[in-house]
């Protein structure tokens, strides 16, 4: 039998097949982008299935919906994860990406919600080994976001087009991945990634609130981990030049070191990385 590689379920209809049609033309998420999503990583082994910081996860899906004003229920939530992880007949490690959109435009009210099961592809273990990285400007000031909450800021929403643009353009100069800049010179995140750094013998992340950054769960449970371990974390802001040694965490790809930035070598240093990447739960 093959292995699995793809499972989809559907609100109120449970799994289904993955060629299976479920959304209508006129959906809101896809025409407008104008829905919610999360995403978590699903390790499936002999002894069972674990989805890592499920519950970061969960309460952070349910803040986005409630910024975007669409309902979200817990339990039913949790009732389709927990019936798609059941099926899953996949192997090792999964994407699990969880989906609720505004729904058909001639049927106000009416929400879409769908989650999938993907396996990992295999060019995420290739990035946990390093990750060459160029700036993009984010065209907008590291404090935008301080009186505008109608910008959603810190909110994982589905219009993510300019992500994968900003990735596109990484990879078309030669780099793996993009990382965004304020337009008064403050590194920010990656697209699909939040920025670690150490420096002064501490651990950092990107604070958010005013930045517009979303709260990284992945970077949470880090530095939660390491300051529980005697390291000290701090969030903050820092110019891309003074960055000298580096990483990009996200739920999926783990703890990446950065190993160039703008073609500038930084300081990697593997044992480092693998203990950061155990405190992150990987």
């Amino acid at each position: 039998m093959a292995v699995q590689t793809q499972l989809v379920a559907v609100m109120g209809r449970g799994v289904v097949e993955p060629d299976e049609p479920f959304v209508t033309a006129s959906d809101l998420g896809l025409t407008r982008g104008d829905g919610c999503f999360d995403a978590m990583r699903l390790v499936a082994g002999p002894s069972g299935s674990h989805i890592d910081h499920r519950a970061g996860h969960m309460a952070r899906f349910a803040r986005s919906c409630a910024a975007a004003e669409l309902d979200m229920d817990p339990v039913a939530w949790d009732a389709l994860i927990d019936q798609a992880v059941a099926a899953w007949q996949g192997e090792g490690e999964a994407t699990i990406k969880i989906v609720t959109t505004r729904g058909p435009e001639l049927h106000p009210g009416t929400q879409t919600s769908f989650l999938t099961v993907t396996s990992l592809s295999p060019s995420v273990l290739v990035d946990r080994q390093g990750m060459s990285v160029v700036t993009l400007s984010r065209g907008y000031g590291a404090d935008l976001f301080a009186d505008v909450p109608w910008l959603l800021g810190g909110v994982k929403v589905l219009a993510y087009a300019v992500n994968m643009a900003a990735s596109r353009h990484a990879l078309a100069a030669g780099a793996r991945e993009a990382l965004f800049v304020s337009s008064d010179g403050y590194a920010l995140e990656a697209p699909t990634a939040a920025l670690l750094w150490r420096a002064d013998d501490t651990l950092w992340t990107t604070r958010t609130g005013a930045t517009g950054i979303l709260h990284s769960i992945t970077a949470a449970a880090l530095l939660d981990a390491a300051s529980a371990n005697g390291v000290a974390t701090g969030r903050g802001l820092i110019r891309p030049a003074e960055i000298t040694e580096g990483w990009l965490a996200s739920a999926v790809r783990g703890v990446c070191p950065i190993t160039a930035l703008d073609g500038r070598r930084l300081e990697v240093d593997p044992d480092l990385t693998c203990r950061l990447a155990a405190l992150a739960g990987f």
